[in-house]
């Protein structure tokens, strides 16, 4: 009798309850039903499923009554295709097709580093300011690509969402309750976290005091070498350029000195009871080598790990290992009188099914080390899908998957 097919899509009753037995199950339903967390960041290295995971939690937090906005940091447009959205901005847009029977809402928005840069200008500056500084060649270049600046500004960006949120809130108008960011696909991913301390640096750092002021009493001698090099800067880049540096880091000073405080204030709120941080990975080593990057870094910064969500975890609801598939595949091979291509096609099925399976042990055990590594890491598992997402349906398919206990 031919074995049914295997199902990669099923939760798979081979080969995991040795791992679930060493890690605690991530509960994402009781995640996103705590009214007190505000904020879940999901991080991870690329191609994991980090912007597919940050969309689907976000749907399915929106469905069970959260009213939420979930960020991406990623410029990659995955995230607007599967919401159904043609394009997605700095400016928050609602996502339409979901259930909101029990109140929730979601919107969705990708940062856009420079016009957050601008609006911070605008919004903490006089207009007349704020116009030389918009036009400043520096800032243009700085507010476009400058390294770093994507990380403040995502911070910037996050204090203003979550600003907003209370503002409507304390206002009696419909708010944001929670924000789910979607960053990078890279170890930069939590640049952020550094981003106040490296801003502090910046600010407070000796070239930035001479551009502002010239030296005087004892500085005055620094002030002469500074002189000096700025000559020879001049010579090699061009008066405009220092001109132009100077000039926008004078019209900047109390901007970036509110920044810094801005930037204080939302990396406190990220350590608190109101956020947590869900690390997304695949079950191949390189990612889950990244993963332990991700938990460790958190670990040590003392943030909120919620827990560890692995995605496209392979397996098959029939229960037969892969020996056993490849020596029933050996016997059929071997047996005479079959009819019609019968026992090929059985063979076939079971020499496939065989192939899962090793695909599964080998998931299996680099969890299971990834576990015993890590056992107060809670994890999740979302089995592998037959097809792209692509779609609200298949984000909310993978949603149900995300918060299924095996």
């Amino acid at each position: 009798m031919t074995p049914p097919p295997a199902t990669q899509g099923s939760r798979s009753t081979h080969g995991t309850h040795a791992a679930h037995a060493a890690a605690p199950f991530l509960d994402v339903d009781t995640l996103i039903g705590d009214r007190q967390v505000e904020i879940v960041i999901c991080c991870g290295s690329g191609g994991v499923g980090k912007t597919t995971t940050s969309a689907a939690l976000a749907v399915r937090a929106a469905e069970a009554g959260r009213r939420v906005v979930v960020l991406t940091i990623d410029p990659a447009r995955r995230l607007a295709q599967s919401l159904g959205l043609g394009e997605l901005d700095n400016t928050p847009r609602a996502v339409v097709g979901l259930d909101t029977s029990a109140g929730g809402s979601l919107d969705a928005m990708m940062l856009d580093m420079k016009r957050t840069f601008d609006e911070v200008v605008v919004t903490h500056s006089t207009p007349d300011k704020a116009e030389a500084i918009l036009a400043n060649p520096f800032y243009k270049a700085l507010s476009s690509s400058f390294s770093g600046t994507q990380e403040y500004m995502a911070m910037e960006r996050l204090g203003q969402l979550h600003a907003q949120a209370s503002a409507d809130a304390a206002a009696g108008r419909p708010a944001w309750d929670l924000i789910v960011v979607d960053t990078p696909p890279a170890r930069s991913a939590l640049d952020f976290l550094d981003a106040p301390e490296h801003l502090s640096s910046l600010l407070d750092g000796r070239f930035i005091r001479l551009l502002l002021a010239p030296a005087k009493g004892p500085l005055r001698l620094m002030g002469v070498g500074f002189n000096l090099v700025s000559s020879a800067m001049n010579k090699i880049l061009g008066n405009q350029i220092i001109t132009d540096v100077q000039t926008f880091v004078r019209a900047c000073e109390a901007i970036f000195g509110g920044f810094r405080q801005r930037a204080d204030e939302t990396f406190a709120r990220l350590s608190s009871r109101h956020t947590v941080f869900l690390v997304v990975a695949t079950a191949q080593r390189d990612a889950l080598r990244e993963a332990s990057y991700f938990v460790d870094r958190l670990t040590e910064e003392q943030m909120p790990l919620a827990g560890l969500v692995v995605n496209r975890v392979h397996g098959s609801a029939l229960d037969v290992s892969a020996q056993r598939a490849a020596a029933l595949a050996e016997d059929l091979d071997a047996a005479d009188g079959a009819t019609d291509g019968e026992h090929d096609l059985e063979a076939e099925a079971l020499r496939r099914h065989a192939d899962l399976m090793r695909v599964a042990d080998a998931e299996t055990a680099l969890l299971d080390r990834f576990a015993t590594a890590r056992p107060d890491v809670p994890q999740t598992r979302v089995p592998v899908l037959p097809s792209d997402v692509t779609a609200l349906a298949d984000l909310r398919q993978v949603g149900a998957l995300m918060a299924e206990k095996d």
